[in-house]
């Protein structure tokens, strides 16, 4: 019950993590998870419990390391994969040792063994650590591919070291040929055993697609079965690489670009997302860990009258600077020695190339795997006796990830800052990219039920899309965005303006149901206005809160009383009820209207000089399409049922375009400004939602 409680309450950190982010975006998610482990140790009804170190590195790192490899940019890898290399291996070697050999110097009390252990699980970075920072900073594609394929070898190379220094701890006995043989049989039969098992899992996958066998539950249950049977196959079957092997097979499988058909392409999405959820969960977890324990490791050190408290801090600093001075000499010298690809002549460091070593120097952030190493050190020696100084290099690992994640989140966007202002044509290419995928995840959703909604939503991304590629070369997007939003002020006082002239309105050329009807109409389109608005007029002042605040209490109100109206109507039948067909007319033709007041207004404004006259055609453009759109209809009324389903569809193709733009921007894809700008124009296009069918 205790670990059932533990799970929950983790779970918990992690989703409240996720929401924290948000409102701190120069804090990485990783330190605020830290954060939030450390004071949820603190609170009483956390429960307390230690984790099997082997079932640990079982249940997060072979997930973990399956997907990071999976989902790596194999041309980018192997651009980069000698510099990649070099880090893995050369980089976490020198590491290892350095580490090792200076803390056993300078505290003799930490055995050699137990010294080159904490060097060699300091030598892995962490990606999603890097991927989460690098959200306020503009790595380049090769940087970013360089520090992707470094963590994914070097957590192999990190991982076995490791497990030799403990063993060497452990029993006391360390022979040097022995090990080496070990470190190489482990490496050769872990790759050969992972691609093996690769090649199986590729046959196995196919096999079952061809024979219509495959389900989407079956599916997603054996992918995620497959890094931990994996593992523990590796070590206890094979006794090779446990690691080793998840990482050589996850490169190699490809089942999820196999097969066509909206089948596979819904399959692919749960597949996506199902990971997406189980990294973040995973990821999350154990920097929650990492909080959790922190305070413990640091209250038995800190109130050990055998260990100095001075030199717990400066350990943490003098291992902090080893570890970032090795990199920042490695990899200047890797880049001093590395061949210009078009001379084939080496290039000398100039400025431009020693920043970007110190980017790629505090891009590599210890993370995940450090920590999840440091947790597997054993409580006991094979004498029975306990493992010496274990609390205080859990210490000392969980203070260096803390210095590398600050550095990392403060000296990234200072050494690497985000362009201040996107140009027309990034943002022109980007919009189409999300619209892409949003069309290909509508695409896996189409059945015999909604199909007609689908593809008539589908029709009008298409047009989007048509349309932003007449745009290309458009130098000031943020002054259209502004038209539009602008336009959309226009709608929603002409809409004001209508529904106050009804209410007013008292005279006998119009019965009852013919004014509530309109009075319907008037409101349900203004909400749908107004709620676009709250979304992205993100420009106000303090009382933006506020006023999103009045605008919901407004909308409330509405609805409220239109319900209490047509509830008295009925129960009194004063006025017959209207039908939905009836509304929807009636709304589509208040939507003409104020179609007509934008239209004639920017005829206005093209006689002045406030906006941008071709922004004014542009926009004009726009609206003539909505509003042909809307005409052409030979019968609204009898199409609202029709309409319905499409305007369903269409609400959740905007959830799809959103959460598009969300993978996008953690993935690193784009920048934070960027998304900004991707979803206001998401809300912008949610008013006329289906004006373009």
């Amino acid at each position: 019950m205790a670990v059932f409680q533990l799970i929950l309450c983790i779970i918990a950190a992690v989703v409240l993590s996720s929401f924290i982010s948000r409102f701190i975006p120069k804090v990485s998610t990783p330190l605020v998870q830290i954060a939030l482990g450390a004071i949820a140790s603190q609170l009483p009804f956390f429960p307390e419990i230690e984790l099997d170190p082997e079932l640990f590195m079982v249940l997060f790192i072979a997930p973990l390391l399956y997907l990071e490899a999976h989902e790596i940019d194999k041309s980018e890898l192997l651009k980069s994969i000698k510099l990649s290399l070099s880090l893995a291996i050369g980089l976490a070697i020198a590491t290892m040792a350095a580490v090792g050999f200076i803390l056993h110097a300078i505290w003799p009390a930490i055995p050699l063994a137990a010294a080159l252990a904490l060097g060699a699980a300091l030598g892995p970075t962490d990606a999603v650590a890097v991927s989460s920072l690098g959200k306020e900073a503009a790595l380049t594609r090769r940087q970013m591919g360089v520090l992707k394929g470094e963590s994914l070898f070097n957590d192999a190379s990190g991982i076995v070291g490791f497990q030799f220094a403990i063993a060497a701890a452990i029993t006391g006995r360390f022979e040097v040929g022995e090990a080496a043989g070990e470190f190489v049989l482990s490496f050769i039969g872990g790759a050969m055993f992972g691609l093996t098992i690769g090649i199986i899992a590729n046959w196995l996958f196919e096999t079952i697609r061809s024979l219509g066998w495959e389900t989407t539950t079956t599916r997603i249950l054996m992918e995620l079965f497959l890094p931990f049977l994996l593992y523990l196959a590796a070590e206890d079957v094979a006794h090779v690489s446990g690691i080793l092997s998840v990482v050589a097979s996850a490169l190699f499988i490809r089942f999820d670009r196999t097969g066509i058909g909206p089948n596979v392409a819904r399959t692919n999405i749960v597949s996506s997302s199902v990971w997406g959820v189980l990294s973040f969960t995973l990821n999350g977890a154990v920097f929650i860990l990492l909080g959790m324990l922190l305070p413990d490791a640091m209250g038995t050190s800190w109130d050990d009258p055998g260990v100095s408290n001075t030199l717990l801090i400066g350990v943490i600093l003098l291992v902090s600077c080893v570890v970032i001075v090795m990199r920042f000499l490695w990899v200047s010298a890797m880049l001093r020695i590395a061949r210009d690809q078009t001379t084939h002549l080496r290039r000398k460091m100039t400025p431009e190339r020693l920043r970007s070593a110190a980017v790629m120097t505090f891009g590599g952030a210890k993370g995940t795997i450090t920590l999840s190493l440091m947790f597997t050190i054993p409580y006991a020696l094979a004498n029975g006796h306990w493992f010496p100084m274990r609390d205080e290099l859990i210490f000392v690992a969980s203070g260096v990830i803390i210095v590398t994640l600050l550095l990392a989140n403060f000296l990234l966007p200072l050494l690497a800052p985000n362009r201040s202002k996107d140009t027309s044509l990034e943002m022109t290419e980007i919009t189409i990219e999300v619209l892409r995928r949003t069309v290909e995840e509508l695409t896996g959703r189409v059945t015999d039920d909604n199909r007609r909604a689908i593809l008539m939503v589908i029709d009008s991304y298409t047009k989007r899309i048509t349309r932003l590629k007449q745009r290309v070369g458009e130098l000031d997007p943020q002054g259209y965005a502004q038209l539009q939003i602008d336009a959309l002020g226009w709608e929603k006082d002409y809409v004001k303006q209508r529904l106050a002239d009804v209410k007013q309105r008292r005279d006998a050329t119009q019965s009852a149901h013919d004014r509530d009807l309109e009075i319907e109409a008037c409101e349900r389109l203004l909400d749908q206005i107004m709620n676009s608005l709250r979304h992205i007029d993100t420009d106000r002042n303090s009382g933006h809160a506020m006023w999103q605040i009045r605008g919901r209490l407004r909308a409330l109100q509405r609805r409220t009383l239109t319900l209490v109206r047509r509830t008295s109507s009925k129960i009194r039948r004063t006025t017959p009820l209207f039908s939905d067909d009836e509304i929807f007319a009636h709304t589509r033709m208040v939507q003409l209207h104020a179609f007509d007041h934008v239209i004639d207004r920017l005829y206005e404004e093209m006689t002045h000089d406030q906006y941008n006259t071709e922004h004014c055609s542009m926009l004009l453009l726009d609206y003539r399409r909505a509003e042909s759109a809307l005409r052409a209809r030979p019968n609204m009324g009898g199409s609202a049922e029709a309409i319905a389903k499409a305007e369903d569809v269409k609400r959740e193709s905007y959830g799809i375009e959103l959460g598009v733009i969300q993978d996008m921007y953690e993935a690193g894809d784009i920048t934070r400004a960027q998304a900004k700008a991707l979803r206001r124009n998401v809300y912008v296009m949610s008013v006329d939602a289906d004006s373009s069918f």
